[in-house]
């Protein structure tokens, strides 16, 4: 998609509004020694407009037994969103899709009422090894659609809209935002862009939603007279003015919008508005009547607690 235009910043970064709350995320093990750096949900917020999970991973080099193997597991009630900066992870699902997803591209998987997937480094990078960089979100779906037909959207990266400003690079993923939207075909008002920044260049955030939030993934910026390291995920209120001043190089995922309609309960894998529809996730998957994915004979049981 050819590259629009981005508007330099009106808002001086010295005299932005500063975050609301700063999350630092916390190292979880997956399995094997892989580990991921959990942003959300946290003590300190438990979700950024329908965002409800946020998960970062590497950067790290993958090499013969240290290969991503993440064998099929089930979901409900959500989108699972991923995105790469380096790297490349073969997705499989129940419903029958098969894709590969290399930097700049999304795959958009809508759970809705039950769906299993694996996500595995493709077989032809595991002797040599690969890097792997990148990001899975999961986006709550409205109660209205919760119980959707499960379904699953790629789109490589030249089919997301890139916009370019001064200093600034920047694609949107999901949504609306910076007068562009992306083709992912989303349940309710949100955002999500990658934006790289050369060194000392501004940007401001969105500023038509409830909810905002920025995270470092690579780099630093300056704030309201602080400055910000890699890692930290910067929450905002609606209607403050926000802009960001890149220190250095720096990459940054943009990423917010309308909160949910109601609560969410969070378990494992699933994510539904009643404890209930969970304890009924909980009986399918241990029941087996999950649909399974073609070509898998491995799956990751019901956790113990």
């Amino acid at each position: 998609m050819p590259a629009q235009s981005l508007s330099p910043a009106a808002i001086d970064p010295a005299t932005s509004a500063p975050p609301e709350t700063v999350i630092v995320p916390r190292t979880r093990d997956l399995g094997g020694g892989f580990e991921v750096r959990r942003v959300l949900p946290a003590i300190e917020r438990r979700m950024v407009g329908p965002f409800v999970f946020f998960d970062q991973m590497g950067p790290i080099f993958l090499r013969g037994s240290q290969a991503l193997d993440v064998r099929p597991h089930p979901h409900i009630g959500l989108a699972t969103v991923t995105y790469l900066f380096s790297g490349a992870v073969l997705h499989r699902d129940s419903i029958g899709s098969v894709a590969r997803i290399e930097p700049g591209a999304v795959n958009w998987m809508v759970a809705g009422a039950g769906i299993v997937h694996s996500e595995r480094t493709p077989q032809e990078l595991r002797a040599a090894g690969s890097d792997l960089f990148g990001i899975q979100l999961w986006v709550g779906l409205p109660r209205a659609d919760e119980e959707a037909a499960p379904s699953f959207t790629h789109c490589d990266a030249a089919d997301l809209p890139l916009i370019e400003g001064e200093g600034v690079s920047l694609r949107v993923i999901l949504g609306e935002a910076y007068g562009a939207k992306a083709p992912v075909p989303v349940f309710s008002p949100m955002f999500y862009a990658d934006a790289a920044l050369k060194p000392g260049a501004t940007l401001a955030l969105p500023g038509s939603y409830a909810e905002r939030a920025a995270y470092i993934a690579e780099g630093a910026v300056e704030l309201a007279g602080a400055r910000f390291e890699a890692g930290q995920l910067l929450f905002f209120p609606a209607q403050a003015a926000i802009a960001l001043k890149s220190i250095g190089r720096a990459r940054l995922l943009l990423l917010g919008g309308e909160p949910l309609d109601g609560p969410r309960h969070l378990w494992w894998n699933f994510v539904a508005s009643s404890k209930e529809r969970i304890e009924q996730a909980k009986a399918d998957w241990r029941a087996g009547r999950f649909a399974a994915v073609p070509d898998e004979t491995e799956w990751i049981p019901l956790p113990e607690k």
